[in-house]
């Protein structure tokens, strides 16, 4: 069976991508999980996963003994492995399309993933607020990603028409306009509630909700409880 290595649900968005694929498409795996320390450097993450992984990085999928590394390139991997599932549209021009954004994605949009880290947990609307006030750049961000979102053949369906990985691609950047509670168009409103109705986004978001870990580098704008 093939094994996925991820780190915390609540803050992991890569991790978070081929595991939506695997649980969408029905894919038997065993997940694994090691988390994040609480203070950069400390503990033994970065060593643990090491010994699986050469870059250091989650998230990493073994498969009889065979290491694919690299959210992106697990996907197509898996795409290869079970052409029956569709994983990407068998539509060619759809599929030329949903591996383009899901390339952009992949290696874009730096000011949203800078300033509005994943933090499924949080609710930082009077942060997001702020944020949206101060930086272009990721006003230019958001209003990119709503481009491509309006594309999508019907406005109540995914990317595609159907679940692909493009979508898993753009869901961890849904639960950041939520936590941030970013301005964006009744239509990208649309697509989110589209998204976090999918079973395997709820299994995912409902994970993230009930870990209890608190990871201080990834939380620059709160303060754990006392």
């Amino acid at each position: 069976m093939m094994q996925l290595y991820i780190a915390n649900k609540n803050y992991s968005s890569w991790s978070m991508r081929p595991w939506l694929v695997l649980k969408a498409f029905d894919l038997a795996f065993e997940e694994i999980q090691l988390n994040f320390p609480c203070e950069r450097g400390e503990g033994d993450f970065k060593q643990r996963v090491l010994e699986i992984n050469p870059n250091g990085k989650v998230p990493a999928l073994l498969d009889q003994g065979m290491l694919i590394w690299d959210s992106l390139a697990i996907c197509e991997y898996l795409a290869e492995q079970y052409p029956e599932q569709a994983l990407w549209p068998r539509d060619v021009q759809q599929r030329a399309w949903a591996r383009s954004i899901s390339a952009e994605m992949h290696s874009g949009f730096t000011d949203l993933r800078s300033l509005c880290g994943m933090n499924i947990r949080a609710n930082l609307a009077e942060v997001g607020t702020k944020l949206w006030q101060e930086h272009s750049g990721l006003r230019q961000d958001v209003a990119r990603i709503e481009h491509i979102w309006v594309e999508r053949p019907a406005v109540d369906g995914f990317l595609c028409g159907e679940f692909s990985i493009a979508d898993a691609f753009y869901a961890p950047v849904v639960t950041r306009f939520m936590t941030y509670a970013l301005p964006v168009s009744a239509n990208s409103q649309h697509y989110m509630q589209r998204v976090m109705q999918h079973p395997a986004m709820r299994a995912w978001v409902h994970a993230a909700s009930q870990e209890a870990m608190w990871v201080n580098y990834l939380e620059p704008y709160q303060k754990p409880a006392k």
